[in-house]
Order: C-alpha cells, then structure tokens, then sequence
C-alpha cells in the first residue's frame, strides 16, 4: 500500500474514535443533567394566546386531568382539542418520571360526545379503573387512569 492510502486510512479511524468519544460524552452528559422539561402555562398556546375550549367541552365535561397518586401528585394538565399526549419524552403534555412510563405512553383526545385514550403499545400498559385498555376506552369525569405508579383522574 502506498503511504497516502496508509494517512488517509489512519486519519479516518482517529475520526472514528473521536466520533465515538463524543457519543459517549453526550450520553453521559444526557445521564447526568436528565430530560429538559419544557414549562407551559395553562390555558395558553404556544404562541402565546389563550387556548380555545369547544363548546361541548365549557359546558359539559372534563376540563383538565390531575395526577392524584405518584411522584407529580398536585399537577393539572388542561384538556385541549388536539388532546393530551403522556409519556416520559420532553414532546408530551405531561412529561411523567416514573419508571414504568414508556416515551409516549397514553394519548387522551376529545370525542363527539365524550374524552377517549388510547395506549400508545406502552410496555407496562394504562389501566382504567384497575382495567387494562388498548384504544378507544371512554373516559368518565371522575375515571383514574394508572399508568406505573401514577394515578390519573378526569375532573371538571
């Protein structure tokens, strides 16, 4: 092999540990410093104006849902038109820190005549009322939802 074909291939292996260092590094870094939690401020979108509510949803119906049981005990997410997303990714509406919460866990959106969830192929599953769902279960005003070790209420 002639000596430039011996550089180059040397140059490209130094490029691929140093890649491979940097990849480490971010993984770590992401370890260390955990999820970036963006913070939004209810009844507003995000550009800044007020949210708009259907009709169906102002007078009847659930208006937000609360975490009654696990490590965000006291948080509630407004329930909006384009629905709730929840799971452990930075991109939900509610991001959740428990273990047995997948990335994008349970989706939560409004129907015709009611709010319905649908278990995004969770791992650990979502259960309503002590029921395990897969899509399209109908949600109450008052239906807990359990996701791991939080526990999710509809409310008005």
């Amino acid at each position: 092999m002639s000596e430039l074909t011996l550089n180059v291939i040397r140059l490209g292996l130094l490029a691929l540990i140093w890649a491979f260092v940097f990849s480490v590094v971010g993984a770590l870094r992401a370890d260390l410093y955990g999820t970036r939690v963006l913070t939004r401020s209810p009844g507003r979108r995000s550009d800044g104006k007020p949210a708009r509510q259907s009709r169906s949803q102002r007078q009847s119906g659930p208006t937000h849902l609360a975490v009654v049981a696990g490590s965000l005990r006291g948080t509630t997410v407004p329930l909006s038109d384009g629905g709730v997303l929840i799971g452990r990714n930075p991109e939900c509406s509610l991001v959740l820190t428990d273990d047995f919460a997948s990335g994008r866990h349970l989706r939560i959106y409004p129907g015709a005549d009611a709010w319905y969830a649908d278990d995004l192929d969770s791992t650990n599953g979502t259960f309503l009322n002590q029921r395990r769902i897969d899509t399209g279960a109908r949600l109450e005003p008052g239906a807990q939802l359990r996701i791991g070790q939080t526990v999710l209420e509809l409310r008005r």
